[in-house]
C-alpha cells in the first residue's frame, strides 16, 4: 500500500498540481492511516504490514476515524483526514485497483461554521487614508492597500504581480492564484491612480525589474513585509481588532454582498473553485442586513 500511496502523492503533485501545503498534509494523513492499518484490530493476520487496498472496508475507516476522535483531533483536522482518504480511494477506483470505494457514504464530523472577520466600510476608508507624505514609502504602501481592497486578492497573489500583469487603462490585473489558476481582477479608480503614481516614481528611481511591489533592496516584496505594512497603518487608523491581509479580502467580499452583488460574481472575483467557499458571505451579509433592519424599522429593535 505504501507504493500506491507514493504514486498517489506523485499524481497530486504532477497532475493535479496541488499546493505544497496540501501535499504535505495528505502525505502526513495517509501515512498515519497506513500506520493504523498495520495494527488494525479487525485484521487477524500476524503480519505487521497494512492489508492490501482491496481488503480495506468502510468499517476499518470508521475505526480509524474513531481513533482520531479519541486522540482529540478537532473537526477541521478530522475532515481533512477524511478528505485525504476520499481522494486516495477515488484515485484507486479510477485506476481499477479497487472495485468498491469504502469511503462512499462516510461522513465526517460537522464543522462549526465561523463567520470571517472583516472591517466595516468606514474602517477601510480610514485605513486607506492612513499613508501620508511623511512616510518614506507612501506611494508604494498606498498602492498596496488600495490593490488589496480593490481586488480582494490573497497576499500571495499581490506579491506575485508583475508589471506585465497590469492593464491600468482597462482597470484590470491578472492574478495568479492557487493551483496555478489565473483570473482577472478589477481595479477601482483609486487603485489605478495609486498604482500609476507609484510605478511612475518607481521607474524614475531606476527600479526596472518585473515585480510591481518591491522593497528597499529592489527585490520583490515578501508577504511578511505586507503584513508589517498593514499593521503599521491599522495602528495609525485606530483599528485595534485583529486584522491580516486576508481580513481585507473578507471585507472586500462582505461589502460587495452588502451592496447587492450576487454570489456567482463574488465567487469569480475571489477565485473560489467552489460556490460553497463563497456562501459564507451570505451569512455575513444577512447579519449586516439584520443590523440595518434593527436600526431602520420602527419595530426592528423591539423584542
Amino acid at each position: 500500500m505504501a507504493t500506491l500511496n507514493d504514486k498517489f502523492l506523485k499524481h497530486l503533485r504532477e497532475v493535479r498540481q496541488v499546493s505544497p501545503h496540501t501535499l504535505r498534509a495528505y502525505h502526513r494523513d495517509l501515512s498515519r492511516f497506513i500506520e493504523f492499518l498495520s495494527c488494525d484490530p479487525l485484521d487477524t493476520s500476524v503480519s505487521a504490514e497494512p492489508p492490501p487496498v482491496q481488503r480495506i472496508t468502510a468499517s476499518r475507516i470508521r475505526l480509524y476515524l474513531g481513533s482520531l476522535l479519541e486522540a482529540e483531533l478537532g473537526p477541521s483536522t478530522m475532515a481533512r483526514h477524511l478528505s485525504a482518504l476520499r481522494s486516495f480511494f477515488r484515485w484507486l477506483e479510477d485506476l481499477g485497483y479497487i472495485e468498491d470505494n469504502p469511503c462512499v457514504g462516510l461522513r465526517g464530523p460537522r464543522k462549526a461554521q465561523k463567520l470571517p472577520r472583516f472591517l466595516e466600510e468606514d474602517e477601510v476608508e480610514r485605513l486607506l487614508k492612513a499613508p501620508c507624505p511623511d512616510d518614506r514609502n507612501e506611494d508604494r504602501d498606498r498602492a498596496i492597500l488600495e490593490t488589496l481592497y480593490s481586488t480582494g486578492c490573497r497576499v500571495s497573489e499581490l506579491v506575485a504581480i508583475d508589471l506585465k500583469h497590469l492593464q491600468l487603462d482597462r482597470g484590470l490585473v491578472l492574478l495568479h492564484g492557487k493551483g496555478k489558476k489565473q483570473r482577472y481582477a478589477m481595479l477601482g479608480k483609486p487603485a489605478v491612480e495609486s498604482l500609476e503614481q507609484y510605478i511612475m516614481l518607481k521607474t524614475a528611481k531606476g527600479f526596472n525589474g518585473e515585480a510591481v511591489f518591491v522593497n528597499k533592496h529592489r527585490k520583490r516584496i515578501s508577504d511578511r513585509s505586507i503584513r508589517r505594512i498593514l499593521d503599521k497603518f491599522l495602528l495609525r487608523a485606530g483599528i485595534h481588532s485583529p486584522c491580516s491581509p486576508h481580513t481585507l479580502r473578507h471585507s472586500f467580499a462582505t461589502h460587495l454582498m452588502r451592496r447587492g452583488a450576487d454570489l456567482r460574481t463574488v465567487q469569480e472575483l475571489l477565485g473560489h473553485a467552489s460556490l460553497g467557499s463563497t456562501q459564507i458571505y451570505t451569512h455575513v451579509s444577512i447579519e449586516g442586513l439584520r443590523d440595518l433592519y434593527a436600526q431602520a424599522h420602527p419595530l426592528g429593535g423591539k423584542e
